[in-house]
This record gives structure tokens, sequence and C-alpha cells, in this order.
């Protein structure tokens, strides 16, 4: 009797058929051989064998002849809340369509990212979804060759169409409450607000930055360098830096805006250190949210980005076909401390 082969082996098994790499298989198989500059008698006879395998019993066989695997792909950063909600959002979304998420972080390293998305195109993905990449137009590159449909999410790509939050809009949201709140010191040095967190490089931060900057202009009348600490959104370096600050003016700082619940976490390991009435004393506001910021001593407002509104407007920029270069931008909600008083 004859045994049935596993969808597993039968790669395997065509490699060795055809004497070439699973890699090379898999390209074929996946129809991205163009891209990796596979000749076309290559591609050919890989096809063939394949067919004669049987190969059609698994769905990298059903991409050999639909051209769609049923996988669809996010590629982000890290698992800090917003991603990991943002991950939670887009698998929800692409399961309920039927097909299969892939997820990956990559930990914003700029090698690991092209490695992983070369790798995603080599299992055949019918899409992918990057989120707060490094090299977001080397991966349009890469995509648009291998004939990959792709979308940007939370940062904007020129070469793509992309969604992102109006970090603008939020920031001067999140300005304008920390501010309102703040009660002066009289020491000049403190009174100045400070922005904490974030890489000032990114366009995510520095869409923060201008929105702070543009409310202290507003509403102070300056805003200066100086009051710009951003180089990083590790934990550690928050802490280094609002611990340097501190000793640096005397004290914290009436007014706070810190740039990500990553960045929040190493300042409050420094601020558990101080007496909770000279917390109390510092307006302070974070660019994310995180519920158990409310059980917290001393109020801190936030803002939330709308996690699920980006994976929807994703898929439908997706579904329309955008063209490169279209952003669409989603307003973040702001938790006022003053309401959960």
């Amino acid at each position: 009797m004859m045994m049935k082969r596993t969808p597993k082996s039968t790669i395997y098994d065509i490699a060795q058929k055809a004497n070439a790499s699973p890699s090379t298989v898999s390209a074929a198989l996946n129809g991205t051989w163009k891209a990796r500059r596979i000749r076309a008698e290559t591609a050919e006879r890989i096809i063939k064998i394949a067919q004669d395998f049987g190969y059609s019993t698994n769905l990298q066989a059903r991409g050999l002849r639909t051209a769609k695997s049923g996988l669809t792909a996010l590629l982000m950063p890290d698992y800090n809340r917003f991603f990991s909600s943002l991950a939670e959002a887009f698998s929800s979304k692409v399961r309920q369509m039927g097909l299969c998420p892939v997820i990956v972080s990559t930990d914003r390293d700029h090698d690991e990212e092209l490695s992983t998305v070369e790798k995603l195109v080599s299992y055949a993905i019918d899409s992918l979804f990057i989120a707060g990449a490094s090299c977001p137009e080397e991966i349009s590159r890469y995509c648009q060759k291998a004939q990959i449909d792709h979308i940007f999410i939370d940062q904007p790509c020129a070469l793509a169409a992309s969604v992102t939050t109006d970090n603008v809009w939020g920031a001067r949201q999140l300005t304008t409450e920390i501010l309102a709140s703040r009660t002066p010191s009289g020491d000049p040095r403190r009174d100045e607000p400070y922005f904490i967190g974030g890489d000032c490089h990114l366009p995510v931060t520095a869409g923060r930055i201008e929105g702070f900057r543009e409310e202290l202009q507003s509403r102070l009348g300056a805003s200066h360098d100086h009051q710009i600490i951003a180089s990083s959104y590790d934990t550690d370096y928050a802490e280094q830096a609002i611990k340097s600050l501190y000793g640096q003016i005397g004290g914290l700082p009436s007014a706070l805006f810190v740039n990500s619940i990553t960045s929040f976490e190493g300042i409050l390991r420094f601020l558990l250190t101080l007496p909770e009435e000279e917390v109390r004393a510092c307006s302070m506001g974070c660019f994310d949210y995180e519920p158990f910021g409310e059980l917290l001593r001393f109020p801190v407002h936030m803002i939330r980005q709308r996690h699920r509104a980006l994976i929807a407007t994703a898929f439908e920029l997706l579904e329309t076909k955008a063209g490169p270069g279209t952003l669409i931008k989603v307003e973040p909600k702001l938790f006022s401390a003053h309401h959960r008083q």
C-alpha cells in the first residue's frame, strides 16, 4: 500500500528531486522566484515536480494554484502594551476573514527586519502589515519586488499606504491637560515643562514632540531644546533621565510629558523613591494607556491609541489598494486624570 506523504516532508522531497534548496523550492511554489532571481526554467521544473508529488494537499500548494496561502503577517518591534493590543486586534481581524495570522517582533533591528520579511515572503504570505519598523522604505521596496501587498501602521512610508495615530493632535491634547492641571512652584527651572522618552529620530516621537512644542509655544510663548529628552525608548534610559533632571533643577518639574508606557515604567521607578506629596505636585501625562495607571496614588493623564481603528483602517487601505503615499491619521483618546478622581 502506498504511504501518503505529509505536507511537511514534501517540500524536502521536491528539493531533493529537483536538486535545489528548500528555499528555492518555496520561492518557486509561492511565486516569488522572480524577486529571488531564480531562472524561469528552474521554477517551471520545480512546479512540475511538485505537481507530480501531489503537492495540492497543503496550503503552499494552494498558493501554487491561486497565489494565495491564507497567511497574513504583522511585523512589529516589540510586545509592549500598545503593540500587544495592536497584535490582538490584528489576529482577531485576520481570523474573522478566515485567514491565519503570523505575528513577529524584531526589536527595531534593521537586519532582523529585512531577514524576517524575506522569510515571510518565502512562505508565500498573502499580505504584510508593518508596525514601527526602522527601515520602512527598504521593506517596501522588497515587498514591491516580491509583489506582496503591504501596509504600514504607526508610521508613514512614502512608498506605500500608511495609517498612523495622529501623534501631533494627541500630543497637543495631552500637553493642554498637563499644563491646565499644574501648579507653578515659583522656581523658573522647575516650572519649565519637560518631555521625556522615545527616539526623536523616529516619526512617532517626532510627531509628539511637535505637538508638545506647538502647545508650549501657544500657551507659554516659547519652547526650548533642553526641554526635550528623547534619545531612547529604553526603560533604564527614562529612569536615568528623570533622575538626572531632578538633580539639575532641584526637584521634579511642575509639568512632565512621558512619551510611552515603557518610558513611564522607568520614571515610575524613580518616583517611588520620592515622598508622595512631591510626586503629586508634578502634573504628569503619558502618551500611552495603562489601566493599572488609574490605581496610582497620584494622577496621570493618559492618551490611548485606538488600536482596533488602526487595524480596521489598515485593512481598508489594503482592500481598496490605496496608492503609495496615502496616509490616514486616527485620532487617539484622552483619559484625563480629573475624570477619574
